[in-house]
C-alpha cells in the first residue's frame, strides 16, 4: 500500500503542466504559466482556493490514516462480522 501511494505521488509530481502563451498573458504573476484561462478577479478567489485546498488535503490525510490504521474496537462492528465468517 505504501509503495502504491509513493508511486501515485511521484506520478503527480512528474506531470509537466504549463499554460499556453495566450493564457500566460492573462494570468496574475502568482499563477503565470501554471493554469489556463483568465486569472482570478479578486483576492477572494485566492482565499477560496486556499481554503478548499486545505480541506481537500485534510480529508485526504484522514482517509489514508483511517485506511492504514482503523481504530474500531467494538465487537459489533461490521468488519468483525466479515472477519468472523
Amino acid at each position: 500500500m505504501k509503495k502504491l501511494i509513493i508511486i501515485l505521488l511521484l506520478a503527480c509530481v512528474k506531470f509537466n503542466v504549463q499554460a499556453c502563451d495566450a493564457c500566460k498573458k492573462q494570468q496574475a504573476k502568482l499563477l503565470q504559466g501554471i493554469s489556463h484561462g483568465p486569472g482570478p478577479e479578486s483576492n477572494w478567489d485566492y482565499i477560496i482556493v486556499a481554503l478548499m485546498t486545505i480541506v481537500t488535503l485534510y480529508i485526504l490525510v484522514a482517509t489514508i490514516k483511517c485506511m492504514i490504521k482503523p481504530a474500531e474496537q467494538n465487537e459489533q462492528h461490521v468488519k468483525r462480522m466479515i472477519f468472523n465468517d
